[in-house]
C-alpha cells in the first residue's frame, strides 16, 4: 500500500503535460506485461522516449507489475502466447510451466558457469525448454493484454491528471491573492503544465 501511494504522489507531482505522463505511464503498464525481468525500468523508459511520454511516468508505470498482479499477467500472457504460437497449454501448466522451468534454467545456468572452470560440459537442453515454453509466449501473448491495459490506463489518467493540476493551479492562485500577490504576475513563474 505504501508503494502504491509513492507512485500516486510521485505522478501527481510531475511537471508535464496530462497527455505525455499517461504516455510514460502506457509505457510502463505495456513492459509490465514483458518477461523480461530486471529490465522493465529500462525498456519502459525507452519505450516512453519513443512515444515522447514521461520517462519517470514510465518507470512508476511498471509498478503495475507487483507481486499481487505478477501471477495473472503471466497467467494471461502465457496462455495468450501459446494460443498465437498455435500450442496447446496442458492443465495445470502455468504452476508446473513456471516453478521447474525456472527451475531447470538456473540449474543450466549455474551448471553452464561451473563448465567453464572445469572439466564437465555445457548443457543447453533446459533453457532452450525455457526459451520455447516460458519465454517466447510470455513475450508473445504479453503484446495484445499489455497494450490493452496500457491504453485503459492512458486514458483513464488523462482526464485524472488534468483535474488534479487544474486543482492544483487554483490552489496556488488562491494562496498567491491570499498573500497579496497578483496571480497574473506571478504567471510567469509558474511552470507551464500545459
Amino acid at each position: 500500500m505504501r508503494a502504491f501511494e509513492y507512485v500516486k504522489h510521485r505522478l501527481r507531482r510531475l511537471p508535464d503535460t496530462p497527455e505525455k505522463i499517461s504516455r510514460g505511464i502506457f509505457a510502463g503498464v505495456f513492459v509490465a506485461f514483458t518477461p523480461l525481468f530486471g529490465l522493465h525500468f529500462v525498456t519502459a523508459a525507452l519505450i516512453a522516449k519513443i512515444l515522447r511520454g514521461n520517462i519517470i511516468a514510465a518507470i512508476l508505470g511498471t509498478f503495475f507489475g507487483n507481486p499481487l498482479t505478477y501471477v495473472p499477467i503471466a497467467a494471461i500472457s502465457l496462455e495468450t502466447g501459446h494460443l498465437i504460437l498455435g500450442r496447446r497449454m496442458p492443465e495445470g501448466a502455468i504452476e508446473l510451466t513456471l516453478a521447474e522451468t525456472f527451475a531447470g534454467a538456473g540449474r543450466d545456468l549455474w551448471h553452464n558457469f561451473l563448465a567453464i572452470f572445469g572439466p564437465e560440459r555445457m548443457d543447453w537442453h533446459r533453457l532452450e525448454i525455457f526459451y520455447r515454453d516460458v519465454f517466447l509466449p510470455f513475450l508473445v501473448g504479453g503484446i495484445v493484454p499489455g497494450i490493452i491495459a496500457a491504453l485503459i490506463s492512458y486514458y483513464l489518467a488523462v482526464p485524472v491528471i488534468r483535474a488534479y493540476q487544474n486543482r492544483r493551479r487554483k490552489k496556488l492562485r488562491e494562496k498567491l491573492a491570499q498573500l497579496g500577490k497578483n496571480p497574473q504576475d506571478m504567471h510567469d513563474q509558474e511552470p507551464d503544465l500545459h
